[in-house]
């Protein structure tokens, strides 16, 4: 599987994608983040959302924002222009609700899916002595746009956050579908590396069997531990850090902790 260091110089990119709406993607990559930071790795966040979850929940205004990735997707501006010191030592390409009409502005221009892809190309050909950072991770909108192609064909790797929720499976299965035509037409490097599971009750019955069930219907790895619910999660976004920060110690940190070390692990 694609693995969070960097391989060449190079890092490993990884997207977090689903196009149902409030799974905690930007939950997970913030907290992933912030965990690969505590293990030693140079980390970059790219919020690809626009509704700039992401850029909120690390502590940045969004309508503050100078150039984001709205700039580099629609107007090449360089990515260094728009990375921005965080917390936590992570940095992060911001997002504006200028986002919201890229993809009409991408919609007529040759090779649109590869946009973003081209910009990190550029930006790594562009590091002196080694990339700037070891995994980049791509909080994608709730669609499977063409925001979140350009996401997908840049990606070495994708995660899926899902609730143990039976509803949320027809999303999984859709996005997998969008997954294939994207490796068999865009990017056939880009590998399933799991599904990561949120939102989990272990004392539901219904919960425990839908974690059983999901990765035996769709063929892929579930990574472990499931992410429990906690309302630390909706806490920590009001003082703009992860909850690796707000709650070091908490059953959600030490869970996103367990599945950053899980996929360092991995070869």
């Amino acid at each position: 599987m694609a693995r969070p260091t960097s391989r060449d110089g190079r890092p490993t990119i990884i997207a977090l994608a689903n196009q149902k709406g409030g799974v905690a993607k930007t939950t997970s990559v913030a907290s992933l983040g912030a965990a690969f930071v505590e293990l030693g790795r140079r980390v970059l966040l790219i919020d690809l959302d626009p509704q700039a979850c992401l850029t909120f929940s690390l502590g940045i205004d969004p309508d503050s924002v100078e150039t984001s990735i709205h700039e580099v997707l629609t107007q090449d501006a360089p990515i260094a222009d728009a990375v921005l010191h965080c917390e936590e030592g992570l940095d992060l390409v911001p997002s504006t609700i200028d986002l919201a009409g890229a993809e009409a502005m991408l919609l007529p221009r040759p090779g649109r899916e590869y946009v973003l892809r081209t910009a990190l190309e550029r930006a790594l050909d562009d590091e002196a002595g080694g990339a700037a950072y070891d995994v980049i991770l791509i909080d994608c909108s709730p669609s499977l746009g063409v925001l979140t192609l350009n996401a997908l064909t840049a990606a070495d790797g994708l995660i899926v956050p899902m609730p143990a929720e039976m509803l949320s499976h027809r999303g999984v299965g859709q996005l997998l579908d969008t997954v294939a035509d994207v490796q068999r037409i865009l990017n056939r490097d880009l590998e399933v590396i799991g599904i990561l599971p949120t939102l989990y009750d272990g004392r539901s019955r219904h919960a425990r069997e839908v974690l059983a069930d999901v990765g035996e219907r769709y063929g892929v790895a579930v990574l472990d531990p499931p992410i429990p619910r906690t309302i630390r999660f909706a806490e920590a976004p009001a003082v703009g850090r992860s909850i690796l920060s707000t709650a070091r110690s908490s059953k959600g940190a030490t869970a996103y902790r367990e599945v950053a070390a899980a996929l360092l692990a991995r070869t």
